[in-house]
């Protein structure tokens, strides 16, 4: 008789969600990522909060006016690594060993050649992107262009990062990237602090604080993919773009790639909008919007967090050719995104006169800010479906549809919306901001039909191996 060989730690880091209680595996494997993301906001929102305790508001309104442009170029490459961890994770489902690794190394070669021109367009065009978006002529221009040349020369780690930790996620290991979530924030608020507050510096200090912690988080995942025992240890010598695992990337992943830049371009206008309202100066406004985006951020993270547990888990059972388990799982963390979405919204609704003031306490600001919070906050439940639904199609490989849907809800219509009601109804930041809500109302149904009558299992790219 021969005694099991035990398994690694990063072999028990792993999650097989082709089997066992739905509920339990959710919950585990969401967990992590929840949690991790709560840290990857608390230091974005710090950046804020720092910026906001100098006084210089002008430098406050940047920090949060340029989160559109860094989504621009961010956006295409993350919308391209889902589509890198919907092929991990159906092969891994089909138990598929040399696909999975084929497709980790041909999504880290991709990165790196990406990361490289991401980089160089993000500081070559971040003069004119602000530019376009505040104007030249605005006292936030300087600190926004200022603070996403910073951010862009060292994106590249953010990239590494990402797709690191998607490939950990395809596999069904959410711990690993949630360790480094936890290693980063702590690094970047201890880094915001010594330079805003030690060194005197403002958002040229925060933004080289998030370079060098995002840097840092890259740095550790590339270490544990190294060092990894499993199907997705990096070989660098194995680096390559295999060509047919590429195409299949590019099919999942360059529709969402494309809806999601389009869409934060699209946000860049939204702020144009949000920056000349009638009644209020650009900087009380634009610092408003930053203020309740901070808050927004926090408001995603349930359903953001089961979104992605939910493409692993439709990716792995499909690739194990159980469409069944992979529906019940999706209306199941529906369900969860929507109870855990209500006990956040609740506080915000009665406390928001109290919380607004915590990023910027400039009673102008935070009164605005408050308004938005109290008005907008119950509509966030449509981001329920819309972030559930959407993910598991986009794990079942749909991305086409859905992208057409989003972009007509989030930037044509959105567009429509801001251009009538500006021009025609009220220029006003509560009418103006309500473009948000109405965008989702529009895009959570028409994604929910398209779930509902599609044939999930359409576009699955591998058969379980037997």
């Amino acid at each position: 008789m021969t005694l099991a060989k035990p398994r690694s730690r990063a072999q028990e880091a792993q999650i097989d969600m082709t089997e066992g209680s739905i509920v339990k595996k959710l919950v585990k494997f969401t967990l992590p990522i929840l949690v991790g993301n709560l840290f990857q906001q608390l230091y974005n929102m710090v950046d804020t909060f720092v910026i906001g305790q100098t006084g210089i508001d002008d430098a406050y309104a940047a920090v949060g006016s340029v989160a559109p442009v860094i989504n621009i170029l961010i956006g295409f490459f993350l919308g391209l690594s889902s589509g890198a961890g919907v092929v991990i994770s159906q092969y891994f489902g089909a138990k598929n060993e040399e696909g999975v690794r084929r497709a980790a190394h041909t999504s880290i070669a991709i990165t790196l050649v990406m990361g490289v021109f991401i980089t160089i367009a993000g500081v070559l065009f971040t003069p004119l992107m602000v530019e376009l978006m505040l104007g030249k002529d605005g006292s936030v221009y300087p600190y926004a262009k200022t603070y996403l040349i910073i951010y862009f020369a060292g994106v590249i780690g953010l990239m590494v990062y990402n797709i690191g930790a998607g490939i950990l996620r395809a596999v069904g290991d959410s711990r690993h990237p949630f360790y480094f979530l936890v290693v980063s924030a702590v690094t970047n608020i201890i880094l915001d602090v010594l330079f805003v507050f030690g060194f005197g510096m403002d958002v040229d200090g925060v933004a080289l604080a998030t370079v060098i912690a995002q840097c840092l988080s890259a740095v550790l995942t590339v270490i544990t993919l190294l060092r990894n025992d499993t199907w997705v240890k990096l070989i660098p010598r194995q680096l390559r773009i295999d060509k047919k695992i590429l195409r299949q990337i590019f099919s999942i992943g360059l529709p969402a790639a494309i809806q999601m830049a389009l869409t934060a371009f699209s946000n860049v206008f939204v702020q144009s909008y949000i920056g000349g309202v009638d009644g209020i100066p650009q900087k009380v406004a634009l610092g408003a919007w930053t203020s309740y985006s901070k808050i927004d951020q926090l408001l995603f993270l349930p359903a953001q967090s089961l979104g992605l547990a939910i493409t692993t888990f439709v990716g792995q059972n499909l690739g194990n050719g159980d469409i069944k388990r992979a529906k019940r799982g999706t209306n199941i963390a529906y369900l969860m995104a929507t109870a855990a979405s209500i006990v956040a919204i609740i506080p915000i609704i009665f406390f928001a006169d109290s919380i607004a003031p915590v990023f910027n306490s400039t009673p102008e600001i935070a009164a605005n800010a408050a308004m938005l919070l109290r008005y907008i906050t119950p509509f966030y439940l449509f981001c329920c479906i819309n972030q559930v639904y959407a993910a598991a199609l986009r794990g079942a490989g749909h991305t086409k549809i859905p992208m057409v849907i989003m972009l007509s809800a989030f930037v044509g219509f959105r567009q429509l919306y801001l251009f009538i009601v500006s021009n025609y109804v009220s220029n006003t930041l509560m009418w103006l901001g309500m473009a948000y809500p109405a965008g989702w109302a529009l895009n959570s149904t028409c994604v929910y039909l398209y779930y509902r009558f599609c044939n999930l299992g359409k576009f699955r790219i591998t058969k379980k191996e037997q």
